[in-house]
């Protein structure tokens, strides 16, 4: 069966905002009701797109906002680093639900046999949705559009072992621009993208559209920063 938006989201994303609404472990907001509260507030302050982790919590997100809702489901490698929807049934459930598009990961690394790029190509035959790859490396970016992905995401930089020396360093805008130039597709940035400033450079680098989670929906996370700063400061 193949599943295809009602409208395509490429002209409503591009130049806006996506805010991942994303909660994990012991938040206080890992819940759908939560992620949800993150979403209405979003799109309240203007947010083009939503992006999504987990069945549940994005149902309940795409019951509340009318924007597009970027679906996927999180799971790791043998190796404990992150993967970003795996499996078929993942898909095929974001797909269903109405999810605009669904993010993939389009890295090397095999799941259920086949590499990132590999089964981008089986969900395109198969199932037609609209696809983002997740990826961390320009040859990653070039073979998921070569299979057939729909845009791309910057996600995945500083968190595979391969680029994992790329995470202190904040966005990793050269992948941004160098994806930008080499593929005929939607690139988005995501990945540190922590400032407004940061946003705005990802822009001149030349993304569709920019990402941003935890700077928005981590108040856990950005109230550490500031503890950290200030126990870095001068003394009283």
């Amino acid at each position: 069966m193949h599943y295809h938006s009602p409208t395509s989201p490429w002209s409503a994303l591009r130049g806006g905002l996506i805010v991942s609404c994303q909660a994990e472990g012991d938040s206080p907001f890992n819940t759908p009701a939560g992620v949800a509260l993150f979403a209405r507030a979003a799109v309240q302050g203007g947010a083009a797109g939503i992006r999504s982790e987990g069945i549940e919590k994005t149902r309940r997100i795409l019951a509340e906002v009318s924007v597009p809702v970027i679906g996927l489901l999180k799971s790791s490698f043998a190796d404990g680093t992150v993967c970003i929807t795996g499996t078929l049934a993942g898909v095929r459930a974001l797909a269903e639900m109405g999810c605009a598009v669904v993010a993939i990961d389009g890295t090397l690394r095999e799941r259920e046999g086949l590499s990132g790029p590999d089964f981008i190509r089986q969900v395109k035959a198969e199932m037609g949705c609209l696809v983002m790859a997740d990826i961390a490396t320009v040859a990653e970016g070039d073979a998921c559009a070569a299979a057939g992905a729909d845009c791309l995401s910057t996600t995945l930089s500083g968190y595979t072992p391969e680029t994992a020396h790329l995470k202190a360093a904040g966005p990793d805008l050269a992948l941004v621009r160098d994806l930008v130039a080499r593929v005929g597709i939607p690139v988005f940035a995501e990945g540190r993208l922590n400032t407004p400033a940061d946003a705005a450079a990802a822009r001149q680098a030349g993304a569709w559209a920019v990402v941003a989670g935890s700077a928005i929906t981590r108040p856990t996370l950005i109230t550490e920063w500031y503890v950290q700063a200030l126990q870095t400061g001068p003394p009283a």
